[in-house]
This record gives C-alpha cells, sequence and structure tokens, in this order.
C-alpha cells in the first residue's frame, strides 16, 4: 500500500495509509499515514461500531492538512486475544448418508442466507466458489484427503482463494448464529478448528504438502502458520 501511495502522490493524487503494524509503516515511509493498533484485518477498529469507525476515519483525513511527511498513531488501541474462539453452535446432523462437512454445509445455509440480507456479502464469499458450487469445491476437498492429487479433484480454482470462499461462507453464517459480533481472527478460528469442513480444509492441506505440492499452493490455504 505504502508503494502504492507513493505512486499515486507522484500522479498528483493525495493519499493516506492505514497501517496495523508499525514496523511495517515506519519501514515503508508512506506520505500519509494513521498507525492503529488494531487487529489484523480490523483497520477501523471494532465491526457493526460506526461511530468508532468515523472517529478513525476522521482522524486519517486529518492528516491530509500536512505539509510534510507524517506518521500519527491513533490515540486508542484494540488487543487481540489469539487464543479466544468464537462461540457459535453448529447445526446437528441431518443426513447421516451425508460426508459430516457437506451435511453441516446444507446445515448452515438458512443462516447465511439472513447473515448476508441483513449484512450483506462482506467476507468475501462468491470470487471463485459460486453458492451453488460450495459443494462440489468442499467434495473435492475430501476427494484430495482420500489420496486424489490435488490437480485431479476437481478444486474450481487456485486452492488458496477457494479456501477463503468456503471460509467466507461460514463465517458469514457466524454473525447469524453467534450472539456478539466475532472479534478478528475468531471466526476463521471458529472455521478451522470447530467445523467439519474447517477439518476437511486443513486435512486436505496436509494431504498436499506431504505429497510435495509446491508450498505456495497449500500453505496460503490457511491464514498464517494455522
Amino acid at each position: 500500500m505504502s508503494t502504492l501511495a507513493h505512486i499515486f502522490e507522484a500522479a498528483g493524487m493525495a493519499t493516506i495509509v492505514l497501517g496495523s503494524i508499525k514496523e511495517q509503516v515506519e519501514a515503508t515511509a508512506p506520505p500519509r499515514a494513521l498507525y492503529c493498533d488494531f487487529p489484523l484485518g480490523r483497520p477501523l477498529g471494532e465491526p457493526l461500531d460506526p461511530e468508532f469507525q468515523h472517529r478513525v476515519l476522521e482522524s486519517a483525513f486529518r492528516l491530509l492538512e500536512a505539509k510534510e511527511p507524517i506518521i500519527e498513531e491513533y490515540d486508542m488501541s484494540i488487543p487481540d486475544n489469539g487464543d479466544e474462539i468464537l462461540a457459535c453452535p453448529l447445526p446437528p446432523r441431518h443426513d447421516p448418508d451425508l460426508h459430516p462437512a457437506l451435511d453441516e454445509v446444507r446445515g448452515l445455509r438458512p443462516a447465511y442466507e439472513r447473515a448476508v440480507e441483513k449484512y450483506g456479502n462482506r467476507i468475501g464469499m462468491g470470487r471463485i466458489v459460486q453458492l451453488e458450487d460450495l459443494e462440489e469445491a468442499i467434495m473435492a476437498l475430501i476427494r484430495v484427503t482420500e489420496g486424489v492429487p490435488w490437480k485431479e479433484a476437481g478444486i474450481p480454482g487456485v486452492p488458496s482463494r477457494v479456501s477463503q470462499d468456503i471460509r467466507g461462507y461460514y463465517e458469514t453464517a457466524s454473525l447469524e448464529l453467534s450472539e456478539n459480533a466475532p472479534r478478528a481472527w475468531t471466526g476463521t478460528r471458529w472455521f478451522l478448528k470447530n467445523t467439519e469442513a474447517g477439518k476437511v480444509l486443513m486435512a486436505a492441506r496436509q494431504a498436499m504438502a506431504d505429497s510435495g505440492a509446491n508450498q505456495p499452493i497449500w500453505f496460503y490455504m490457511t491464514p498464517g502458520d494455522d
């Protein structure tokens, strides 16, 4: 982002960078930056809190008045509890003849649709996997866990992006099922550790790694080192 900021500034466009990693912001030296000590993925702070988000934006826009390069620190931090996992109930098994992950996906469909109607599809599903193709995408990962080479399993695109869409479906549904707005990454931790589809994804990722697939192909199927 800082590199793009310099390019846009050279073309005469004023820019502001919002950053959550102080060392990175300082090292890349953007023309104007607001460092916010917030969890990664939450550049404006708490979700569903427009008043707080507007205050962050107001602080950022004030930097346009600066005559020299400036990095300012927002005066409030938000801790991220790395051990926190979302408390989110999953639907009971409905069809014992289905793979548990596919049964789970179907059970979550009403919650997903309610969340989309309420909040919009903001988490990112649909870039690669459309809703009607979700079960087949998960089935492709199941085939990988059963020993089918990933290139032959029918994964409908780059594995990392497919996994993001599957995770997006679950995290969208979790907005409707959880009592409170999930903190940063808690939805992801819940998906990977508590859901059948998350278990399939992790097992497929490991199978791809064990088969000797190039690291970027499988590593980025989950964020960080999960």
